[in-house]
């Protein structure tokens, strides 16, 4: 079985800091100070414009001032239709609080995390704990265990939390801070009767006065026109319902047609709204529509089957089958038109646009053929950039899929430097990947949706996001069992079990391994099927491992190690004799794990894996310690110190520490066992929101 098996029993995947840091770090640490975190800030730039909502502004101010000690955070809802203006109102009074807030703002948008209508929360309860300097490997992994590190590290804050695009109250009750100081800004279509028990006001917010829109208008086009032609210029504000996003897309239309009055524009419309039945609104936005480059309104149809909400030039670049210079220029042009909204991430399409690009499609692609094309290139180039950005975040490894061709010659692969730039690609697309997952399975393409599931695997190992995980990989075996491809049955169903028994689906997890055994029981015997078969049998003695059972463990173990030999695989001999040496430790067999650690420690030095041979080393000196031998274990644990810190390992750090603690402690120096607890606590408390001994995953 692959590395990434242990490195996951001993904990998430390191954390990545600095070089030259780490030093200075632990001078803080053991000095009793620890290092001030920055003060999160997780708002956009301001807009160059705001048209002032004075009544929503000083109902809320008021509710600010009024709140009482001793009830919780305030929660203001902001409730109206798609397109209000809401979340630009939330940003505009999260900037203008900064002051009576200052232990910062943190930004959650739901829709970014919802699948098939349902936000995993406990994903949403990790972004503001990672906004609140807290890395994902000391994430716990249940919801309530994140919403206690939520609240340890919100006690007392002033700090404003921005939750956008909710749709019940039960979605944003786990995101509230542990303070009667802090404020939450909720914005949701309609309100969240399920508030329970909070301090909640709601503050509708409604379209904006025609006068109001006509000076935004103004201030988006700064044309002269809309003071020439006043009565045009209510006309187009009226017409537009006093949207803001409808107002965006009428100035930068009225800015592309310069030559022409306003009323000559507003007349147009009007005639098409007569003729056609429609609002004027959709008129405004299918005139902006009609007047885009062919390139442009294609991506504009074909937009909408993007899954996830950000959209990156060589996205489009897939979706269109172009070079990303031709996909740059579309994007230029869909922002301009105000039919997109550029932001440092790249662009996205507000809701109410998407609709309209989806009608656009469903007029000139009836048999949707456009569409189907456009996602069959997004799915085969997320493929692709997967496996690349997995065979360098995670080495060689046991995968079954092939890395697909280029989907065209003109776009290109993911720059991808390193393992690093890899885990940061994977992670910043993973909507995107997990929905490819579900489109290629609706769409037909079985092979793709489980080739997808073996880069996730990889991220879900660094990023335990359960809902996406357990979802796709269920969607994985789901689209094996389709193609009736046998290793990728015995190995979908494996990995799966693996989310499953983490949140504690045991019987689950354990019928996932039962039907992978009999399938791997079919396998051949090649050296690859022989392989996938111990692999199998490892994934049920780690099952048995987390339900207590050690001598099933042991015994699977042992099963696979014998397997292993057989077909000469000796990193798979190692891994099996460290997983024994563990479990033999975690059962009170000492002396017994002394023995395997130090044949692991050994097998792992000679094979030159440094990863593993600290690792075991670790577990060697824990083993030695409780052997009685504790003048052995002192090195290899000082050791294992000195490797955490150097690969910036804060979850392997604590644990060292403490296991030095430990050892100060046989040898009656408690002044070093002190130093070395309170330096735990505190890298435990500074990037994990509890001390050690609260942690539970």
């Amino acid at each position: 079985m692959a590395e990434e098996t242990w490195n996951s029993l001993d904990g998430r995947a390191d954390a990545v800091v600095q070089a030259g840091r780490i030093g200075e770090l632990h001078q803080h640490l053991y000095a009793g100070e620890a290092p001030a975190q920055p003060v999160p800030f997780q708002l956009p730039p301001a807009p160059a414009w705001f048209e002032n909502r004075r009544d929503e502004q000083e109902r809320i101010a008021r509710a600010v001032r009024d709140h009482p000690a001793q009830q919780g955070p305030l929660v203001v809802a902001l409730t109206g239709i798609g397109g209000i203006g809401k979340t630009a109102l939330g940003f505009h009074v999260a900037r203008g609080l900064v002051d009576r807030y200052p232990d910062g703002v943190l930004y959650v948008d739901l829709d970014d995390l919802r699948r098939d209508g349902v936000v995993e929360v406990s994903d949403a309860v990790g972004e503001l704990l990672s906004g609140l300097g807290v890395s994902p490997e000391w994430w716990e992994r249940s919801l309530g265990g994140r919403t206690k590190q939520l609240w340890s590290r919100t006690r007392d804050k002033r700090i404003v939390v921005v939750v956008d695009n909710a749709r019940y109250g039960a979605e944003v009750v786990p995101l509230l801070p542990a303070s009667d100081r802090g404020l939450v800004i909720v914005t949701s279509q309609g309100a969240l009767y399920d508030l329970d028990g909070t301090a909640a006001v709601e503050v509708p917010v409604g379209p904006l006065a025609v006068d109001d829109a006509v000076r935004l208008l103004g201030r988006l086009v700064a044309d002269p026109r809309l003071t020439e032609e006043p009565d045009a210029a209510v006309d187009l504000a009226r017409g537009c319902g006093g949207l803001p996003a409808a107002l965006q897309v009428a100035g930068q239309w009225v800015r592309k047609y310069r030559r022409r009055s306003l009323s000559r524009l507003v007349e147009e419309l009007a005639a098409e709204l007569r003729g056609k039945g429609i609002p004027m609104v959709e008129a405004v936005w299918d005139a902006a529509y009609a007047s885009l480059a062919p390139d442009s309104a294609r991506l504009y149809r074909v937009l909408p089957q993007l899954p996830g909400q950000r959209i990156q030039e060589l996205t489009a670049a897939a979706l269109l089958g172009r070079d990303p210079a031709a996909a740059g220029d579309a994007l230029e042009e869909l922002e301009s038109a105000g039919l997109l909204e550029g932001s440092a991430e790249g662009w996205r399409m507000h809701s109410l646009l998407r609709g309209h690009a989806e009608r656009r499609a469903r007029q000139e692609d009836r048999d949707g053929t456009e569409r189907a094309g456009a996602r069959r290139s997004l799915i085969a180039w997320y493929r692709r950039q997967a496996a690349r950005a997995d065979l360098l975040a995670a080495g060689e490894r046991m995968t079954f899929a092939t890395t697909p061709e280029p989907v065209a010659a003109s776009v290109p692969d993911v720059g991808l430097p390193g393992k690093p730039e890899a885990l940061r690609w994977l992670e910043s697309h993973r909507s995107a990947l997990y929905g490819c997952v579900r489109l290629a399975f609706e769409d037909g393409l079985y092979e793709d949706a489980w080739a997808l599931c073996e880069p996730l695997w990889t991220h879900f190992l660094d990023h335990p996001h359960y809902a996406d995980i357990t979802d796709a990989f269920r969607t994985g075996v789901a689209a094996a069992d389709r193609m009736e491809h046998l290793p990728a049955m015995v190995r979908m169903r494996c990995q799966l079990a693996r989310p499953l028994w983490e949140q504690r689906l045991y019987d689950e997890a354990a019928e996932q391994l039962r039907h992978a055994l009999a399938a791997a029981a079919a396998l051949g015997e090649s050296p690859g099927e022989l392989k996938l078969r111990a692999s199998t049998v490892e994934f049920q003695g780690l099952f048995k491992a987390e339900t207590g059972d050690w001598a099933g463990a042991a015994a699977d173990f042992e099963a696979a190690k014998a397997a292993h030999a057989e077909i000469g695989n000796v990193y798979g001999v190692l891994l099996q004799t460290y997983l024994l040496g563990r479990t033999a430790l975690r059962s009170g067999r000492h002396q017994e794990a002394v023995a395997l650690l130090g044949e692991a420690h050994r097998m792992a030095g000679l094979q030159e894996r440094e990863r593993m041979t600290a690792r075991a080393g670790f577990e060697l000196g824990r083993a030695l310690r409780l052997a009685g031998r504790p003048e052995e274990a002192h090195p290899l644990v000082s050791a294992a110190l000195d490797g955490a810190r150097a690969r910036g390992s804060r979850t392997d750090e604590v644990r060292v520490l403490e296991e030095l603690a430990s050892l100060a402690d046989d040898r009656g120096d408690t002044r070093v066992a002190r130093e070395h607890r309170t330096a735990a606590n505190r890298i435990a408390v500074q990037y994990g929101g509890a001390s050690p001994g609260d942690q539970s995953s």
